[in-house]
């Protein structure tokens, strides 16, 4: 994730999944939002799985596809998650999270949160993706021999033990143009660091089985590209040593866009600069910039009438509200459906998946998978307001019946429906 300035029933009893198609001609008849009811078009009421025939064994086992055309859950770096349901709740066959580096001195890698998610995800049955953070905000990133460049080897050392062999893919930084001083982000420098740091991965990876390891890596990702500015030298350089790099298998970008056509910026500056075979990956992708410049908005009217506030009431304090006390899942679904920023751009999840799956190089994409505490921390009109992007809302809306978290019904829907 970039760094922030930081009532359809869709089954007929038979556990039988409606067509989308389907789901949504009944929702017209109803005079409904097929998107706005929990697991509608999905085949599960709130709060309850799916038919997961096609994703598990008969022992509970998941069966991940190969990592082509993928669609998987993102719980970026939360430490507290670890919610295995949600993940069957929305059929998902794929988890992707991200470890900071520094953390290998705070003791056993695998032990730690993410990492432990993340193996235990693979153990399950999981396709497996991550990334290792190498955070650089506040002291310059190391230069090839130096002694900080020594104490980041150091530290990558304790870490590869623990995933490689285990995860299915680990992406050589998180996002390093983000996640290091503004002077440092288009130097030479960095671009060294971080070769240095993907041949020391490279290296332990021929040293344990070379090309038949498991794990497939990838180069960390790009932000921003829809901005000329981002698009500079380093970058070039980024995506030529991805490309000269036998060992590589990709790039990773991180579409946080303001409409889906700046999306098309990110393929067109990758895809032409990796080599035939190279494939990307999307573990990051959202419309956070366009919820964003609507915080300040006015509420929807036809909300604030059925909810009696007042009419001058601001999206942001909609959205505070919520996370003081929690909303009922139809109040939420409400406050979505009627707020026309949001419903006419509820198809984003599906629309930028097809995008990316259309080129034909799409390895895995992710998609934020749950709300963290992170994300509603003194939320006001200035935040960034990650939390409308995730499937499941456990801070801003009610528990569901079967004891899931509430969620944000058009991605559970997209989601499902593109697995």
């Amino acid at each position: 994730m970039e760094d922030a300035t930081r009532s359809e029933n869709a089954a007929n009893g038979s556990g039988q999944r409606l067509s989308r198609r389907r789901a949504m001609e009944l929702a017209a008849a109803l005079g409904i939002t097929a998107w706005s009811a929990p697991g509608s078009a999905a085949g599960a009421p709130s709060g309850t799985s799916a038919t997961h025939s096609h994703l598990e064994t008969r022992s509970g086992r998941v069966v991940a596809p190969p990592p082509k055309n993928v669609l998987g859950a993102n719980f970026n770096g939360a430490k507290d998650w670890s919610d295995f349901g949600q993940l069957r709740d929305v059929s998902a066959t794929w988890l992707r999270g991200f470890f900071p580096v520094p953390d290998a001195d705070k003791g056993a890698v695998a032990d730690q949160p993410v990492v432990h998610t993340v193996l235990s995800a693979a153990e399950q049955g999981y396709g497996t993706v991550l990334s290792l953070k190498f955070p650089y905000y506040e002291q310059p990133v190391p230069v090839p021999g130096s002694a900080a460049m020594a104490t980041a080897l150091t530290r990558l050392d304790k870490v590869l033990p623990a995933v490689m062999g285990k995860v299915d893919v680990l992406v050589v930084g998180n996002e390093p143009f983000i996640e290091c001083r503004q002077e440092d982000r288009n130097t030479p420098q960095l671009n060294a660091f971080y070769e240095a740091i993907a041949r020391r991965v490279i290296a332990f990876r021929d040293q344990h089985g070379g090309a038949s390891n498991k794990t497939k890596l990838y180069m960390g990702a790009l932000n921003r590209l829809n901005d000329p500015a981002w698009r500079t030298a380093a970058t070039d350089r980024w995506m030529s040593f991805t490309r000269d790099t036998a060992a590589l298998d990709g790039v990773d970008i991180h579409p946080h866009v303001a409409g889906l056509e700046e999306a098309q910026a990110f393929l067109d500056y990758v895809l032409p600069r990796l080599r035939d075979g190279q494939t990307f990956l999307a573990l990051e992708f959202s419309l956070v910039h366009h919820w964003k410049a609507h915080l300040s908005d006015p509420v929807s009217g036809a909300f604030a009438a059925k909810y009696a506030i007042p009419a001058t009431t601001q999206v942001w304090e909609v959205i505070a509200d919520a996370i003081r006390r929690p909303f009922t899942q139809q109040k939420w679904n409400d406050f979505l459906a009627l707020s026309p920023w949001f419903a006419n751009r509820r198809h984003f999840l599906r629309d930028a998946v097809r995008r990316f799956r259309a080129t034909g190089r799409l390895a895995v994409a992710t998609y934020g998978v749950s709300q963290d505490a992170a994300m509603v921390a003194d939320f006001g009109p200035k935040s960034t307001p990650w939390l409308l992007n995730s499937m499941f809302c456990p801070y801003t809306v009610q528990r569901g019946p079967a004891g899931l978290p509430g969620r944000n019904t058009a991605w559970t829907t997209s989601f499902r429906d593109l697995q």
